[in-house]
């Protein structure tokens, strides 16, 4: 079988990469406005029916990860045929997902052309150590680890820091690009202003039990899908001229099938293999693209059930070819103790 190259898919992908306008407004439309409207809604009900105000939460939550979609393909260039387009809108969104615009597109456009190569982690992707690596660590470097991968970490304090803490420090450090660095004091800025002024007028209380909730349930649910992306058991790593960008995209990311209501709030980027395959094609011509070609009925396929079960995996084990549990690497790393005693006692 010859190897998969993405010109191998050019022709097939190629319809699906023109952007529409009309299509990208509406997305804008229908992805924001009802999370604005939400929002809104739960201040009005806020001390009436706690009940009430926590379903609109978690409805709003849903209408967040979509924003963060659609935030996302304003980074790729590919929501609006306008170039300029995408970043003014992609900048707008970023206050809304509390993410700096030029600093987010720089890092993620480094997660696609590094994704599962192992000698290139590290920057815009989930942290993987081998099993290896793990093993050489220092005791508190291994538990660090552990406490990183833990889901209650993960998915608990996760969203604290990948939307709070880490977007307003990322990129302005000593040698920071002027523009990348501009990008995270500028949304800083007006974020602190907003903040500040929606705190003042509805009470610094009634704004954070409104606002947390949606904000760190869509967090979560944003790291949740990042992660079962390209965190599973046969995920795609490899190293050297050994590493294929479209093997990383077809091998290394899944096609992540979620019920349809949960599909439109994630907006289908579950799709994933054709997005990291060619990420010029906007989402709403994901589900198009992926029925476009055999071959993507070939790629790895998981439900919200393993995407749950995924979670369990932590490291890579190269000589097995996947990632494994703590527990699977500790007891190859006992075989692997046992083995040269068994080999001298034969010999």
């Amino acid at each position: 079988m010859p190897p998969r190259t993405v010109a191998s898919y050019k022709d097939a992908l190629a319809p699906y990469e023109r952007a529409q306008t009309r299509r990208g407004v509406i997305q804008i439309a229908n992805s924001l406005l009802p999370y604005l409207a939400l929002t809104v809604a739960s201040y009005l009900t806020w001390g009436l029916s706690p009940l009430l105000t926590a379903v609109l939460a978690i409805i709003a939550a849903g209408f967040l990860v979509r924003t963060f979609v659609v935030f996302h393909d304003c980074s790729h260039g590919s929501l609006l045929p306008s170039r300029k387009g995408n970043a003014r809108v992609g900048a707008v969104l970023g206050l809304f997902v509390l993410t700096p615009f030029a600093q987010w597109r720089h890092g993620h456009a480094i997660h696609h052309a590094t994704s599962g190569d192992l000698d290139r982690r590290g920057v815009g992707d989930v942290l993987t150590l081998t099993v290896a690596e793990y093993h050489a660590q220092p005791w508190y470097g291994r538990l660090g680890y552990r406490l990183f991968r833990n889901p209650v970490v993960m998915f608990g304090l996760g969203p604290v820091f990948a939307m709070i803490i880490l977007p307003r420090v990322a990129g302005i450090g000593p040698g920071a690009r002027s523009r990348l660095r501009n990008s995270v004091l500028l949304n800083d800025a007006v974020l602190a202003g907003i903040v500040f002024a929606l705190g003042s007028l509805l009470g610094w209380a009634r704004f954070l039990e409104v606002w947390a909730p949606s904000a760190l349930i869509a967090g979560a649910a944003g790291i949740w899908l990042f992660y079962v992306q390209h965190q599973f058991e046969d995920a795609y790593w490899a190293s050297g001229e050994e590493w294929s960008y479209a093997e990383a995209a077809l091998a290394g990311s899944t096609h992540l099938k979620l019920p349809r209501l949960l599909a439109f709030f994630s907006a289908d980027i579950g799709c994933h293999h054709v997005h990291h395959l060619n990420a010029k094609i906007p989402n709403y011509h994901l589900r198009a693209a992926h029925a476009s070609h055999p071959v993507f009925e070939t790629v790895p396929t998981i439900g919200i059930a393993d995407g749950m079960r995924a979670v369990r995996f932590k490291l890579w084990d190269a000589d097995a070819g996947k990632l494994v549990t703590f527990a699977q690497a500790r007891r190859s790393q006992a075989r692997a103790r046992v083995a040269p005693t068994v080999v001298g006692a034969e010999a």
